[in-house]
C-alpha cells in the first residue's frame, strides 16, 4: 500500500447512498493523504439522536425547526479516531442504532436542520489547514460546491444491502443463520431503496451526483481498489494544479 500526501490543502467531496464504502474509503484516504476526514451523516445522526431523546416529534417539521439550533454537536476530524459528541455526550454508538436510522431522513429533510449542519460542516472544512475529505450525499452539490475533487460512489442495491447488513451484524457481534441473513439482506435492501428515495426527493439539498463529479462503480472493486482509484483522481488534479 502506498502512501502519498498532498502538497498544498485540497477538499474532498466525496458523496453517494448508503452502502457504496462511502465512509471506509474517506477515512482511510484521508489518512493516506495526510488530510482531515468529517463524517456529515453522523452530524445528521447526531441531531436527530438528540430530537429522539429530547421528546420531540421527528414527524413535525415545525417541532424540529423550532429545536434544531439547540443541541451543541462537535465533530473530531481526525481519520484515525474520528468522534461525534452532543452536549459533551459522546453519541458515537447509539447514532448508528435503527431508531435514529429509522427517523434520520425526516430530520434531515427540515431546511432549518439542513441550513444548521450545511453551516457547521462549512466551518469545519474552512477550518482545516491540512484539507479534508468530508463524505455525505450533498457535498459536492451544496456544502462545497467549490470542492477540489468530488467523487460520487454507487454500488448495486444487492451490493449494498449485502455490506450493511454484514456491517450490523459485525456491530451486533452475531452472525445469523443463512435463512435469518438472507431475509435481514432483503430487509436491509428495501430500508435502503426507501431512504434514497426519501434523501433524492427532498426539497432542500437532495441525495444527487454533481455534475461535475466522477462517478465510481464499486460493486465490484475491492475496498483497497476504491481507495487506490480515489487517492489516483486526488493526486491527477494536483498535477493539474501544478
Amino acid at each position: 500500500m502506498s502512501t502519498a500526501v498532498v502538497a498544498t490543502p485540497v477538499v474532498v467531496a466525496i458523496d453517494g447512498p448508503s452502502g457504496t464504502g462511502k465512509s471506509s474509503t474517506s477515512k482511510a484516504v484521508a489518512a493516506r493523504m495526510g488530510l482531515r476526514y468529517l463524517d456529515t451523516g453522523a452530524q445528521y445522526r447526531a441531531i436527530t439522536w438528540w430530537m429522539l431523546n429530547a421528546g420531540i416529534d421527528v414527524d413535525d417539521a415545525e417541532a424540529v425547526a423550532a429545536a434544531a439550533g439547540k443541541p451543541t454537536i462537535v465533530s473530531g476530524t481526525d481519520p484515525l479516531a474520528p468522534t461525534i459528541t452532543v452536549d459533551g455526550t459522546d453519541v458515537a454508538a447509539p447514532i448508528r442504532g435503527r431508531q435514529v436510522t429509522g427517523a434520520v431522513s425526516a430530520v434531515s429533510a427540515v431546511p432549518e436542520v439542513r441550513a444548521r449542519i450545511t453551516e457547521l460542516q462549512r466551518s469545519i472544512a474552512a477550518g482545516a489547514a491540512e484539507g479534508i475529505v468530508v463524505e455525505g450525499r450533498d457535498i459536492g452539490t451544496t456544502v462545497l460546491p467549490d470542492a477540489d475533487v468530488k467523487i460520487f460512489l454507487t454500488a448495486s442495491p444487492e451490493v449494498r444491502a449485502a455490506r450493511r447488513s454484514a456491517e450490523l451484524a459485525g456491530r451486533a457481534g452475531s452472525s445469523a443463520p443463512t435463512a435469518q441473513a438472507g431475509s435481514d439482506v432483503a430487509a436491509t435492501q428495501a430500508a435502503l431503496l426507501r431512504r434514497d428515495a426519501a434523501d433524492s426527493r427532498r426539497k432542500t439539498s437532495p441525495l444527487a451526483k454533481a455534475a461535475d463529479a466522477t462517478e465510481v462503480d464499486t460493486s465490484e472493486l475491492t475496498l483497497e481498489q476504491v481507495i487506490e482509484c480515489v487517492v489516483t483522481l486526488i493526486e491527477e488534479r494536483g498535477r493539474r494544479a501544478r
